[in-house]
């Protein structure tokens, strides 16, 4: 496989003490990587033995046990250390199982603010940043390349791939989880007797919206409400039956940072011969999540929050078991067999989850996001898990001390990062006074919303807690 060795791979080499590193001899080594090499006394090494990869997906290997377990095909388908609960008194204080400062220093921002918005745009790190320059001097070099901008589409499904255990082959791109989401709904059979759509009060709007625009195909939507800001696993149970074509799951809850039990809910529709459709959005990369130990059907996400990247990528997730079967009308050239064949008169899905794929991919934004999950992937979701685990720990607890109205649930075996704080007034001219603080958060509906991430610190929490109070004896 063709290498591209970035100016962060150079970073993380320094960083892990290396003075040489091995490339093939096609590789592709990118000017401002080749600029940190000499300035850090890194060679590269040639050897034998590396071949180019090629702009198809690989051929994964179906062996392990994994590949073993009987996956989940509905029949119209097939047919046509940190404690769970605040309040448990820490002994020690917290550390982050992976070198703070070093990633401190990669976002830039954070020597002069503190960026707890994460629940809605990741701040702008030094990997994204040249990963973004990497795309603009390739275009400024080259003119055009897509030979090697196809690559980068590849590299950017592999790397999303790697966060969830899925295979790039397994993953579709497109612009927005809007996008995709259509593209799910839109491959559904209308030749079946399951015509309702389960929809959680918890989703995302524009997910709730693309399912209410399928009833014009005779689908008929039920939403299961929240209560109390929360899911009852239970109330699966009663919402999804035998006339459920796809149960809409939120993994976190946008609002107050609830995260539902996939390991729970999932088997429950499963049981009930429905497929399962999970936004992961609001918190993908902050909690382990493996697509084929929950045997998820369908997931989506965009790049722009805890994946560290931009607005304008998205990436669906599609067990490779249900391709066959699913033929979505939402679709484009970048969806056939062969998009280069430039061919408008045969029709030829591409056998695997591209054929979700719709225009011309996002190419810019592929480049940038690579980058920011890459850190993802760098730093490693558990340990991310764990030191967000402690963060939340660490401020529902000060919420709590400061009499402020805690709106997030306090056990942290049901919560993402996100906590949310209510405000009287107008909950963004509260944002903004934040902002005057240097404090970026995120105001939703009548709450604040403090979605911390692996780079932020206790001291962090203190200050925007301190902020709240604050402006709120103002």
């Amino acid at each position: 496989m063709r290498n591209v060795l970035t100016g962060e791979d150079i970073d993380l080499a320094y960083r892990a003490g290396k003075k040489e590193i091995r490339v093939g001899s096609e590789d592709i080594i990118t000017s401002v990587a080749k600029e940190k090499a000499e300035k850090y006394g890194i060679r590269f090494l040639t050897h034998q033995g590396v071949s180019p990869a090629e702009p198809k997906r690989p051929h994964v290997e179906e062996t392990g046990p994994e590949e073993a377990r009987e996956k989940f095909i509905p029949p119209f388908l097939s047919t046509s250390d940190i404690t769970d609960r605040v309040g448990v008194e820490r002994k020690t204080k917290p550390v982050p199982p992976f070198d703070m400062e070093y990633w401190r220093n990669q976002f830039p921002l954070l020597k002069t603010h503190i960026h707890v918005a994460n629940c809605s745009q990741a701040p702008q790190s030094t990997f994204t940043r040249e990963a973004a320059a990497e795309y603009l001097d390739n275009w400024n070099r080259m003119g055009m390349d897509w030979d090697r901008w196809m690559e980068e589409i590849h590299y950017a499904k592999e790397e999303f791939g790697k966060i969830i255990n899925a295979d790039p082959s397994e993953i579709a791109i497109g612009t927005s989880v809007s996008e995709l989401t259509s593209a799910v709904a839109s491959s559904l059979p209308l030749n079946t007797k399951r015509k309702k759509v389960v929809v959680t009060d918890a989703e995302f709007p524009t997910v709730g919206l693309v399912w209410q625009a399928q009833q014009k195909y005779g689908f008929k939507v039920q939403f299961l409400p929240l209560k109390n800001g929360i899911i009852e696993v239970e109330d699966y149970d009663k919402y999804v039956d035998e006339d459920t074509i796809i149960s809409s799951v939120c993994d976190v809850y946008y609002y107050n940072g609830f995260r539902q039990d996939l390991g729970r809910i999932i088997p429950k529709i499963h049981e009930k011969g429905s497929l399962v459709y999970v936004d992961a959005y609001q918190g993908l990369g902050t909690h382990p999540l493996d697509v084929k130990e929950l045997d998820i059907d369908f997931l989506a996400s965009g790049n722009l929050k805890y994946l560290l990247g931009v607005p304008g990528i998205a990436f669906l997730y599609v067990k490779k078991e249900l391709v066959e079967y699913l033929n979505p009308s939402f679709t484009g050239w970048f969806g056939q067999k062969n998009p280069f064949a430039f061919d408008i008169h045969n029709f030829v899905y591409a056998k695997d989850a591209r054929r979700f794929d719709n225009g011309t991919p996002p190419v810019p934004t592929a480049y940038i996001a690579r980058g920011g999950m890459k850190i993802i992937n760098t730093v490693g979701v558990e340990n991310i898990y764990a030191w967000t685990n402690a963060l939340s720990e660490h401020c529902i607890r000060g919420a709590l001390d400061r009499g402020l109205d805690l709106v997030s649930p306090s056990d942290l075996s049901i919560k993402a990062p996100n906590t949310a704080i209510r405000v009287p007034g107008d909950a963004h001219d509260f944002e903004l006074a934040l902002r005057e603080e240097n404090v970026i958060a995120s105001a939703r509906a009548d709450v604040v919303r403090i979605a911390a991430h692996f780079f932020t610190t206790l001291e962090d929490i203190d200050y925007v807690l301190d902020c709240f109070v604050k402006l709120l004896n103002k």
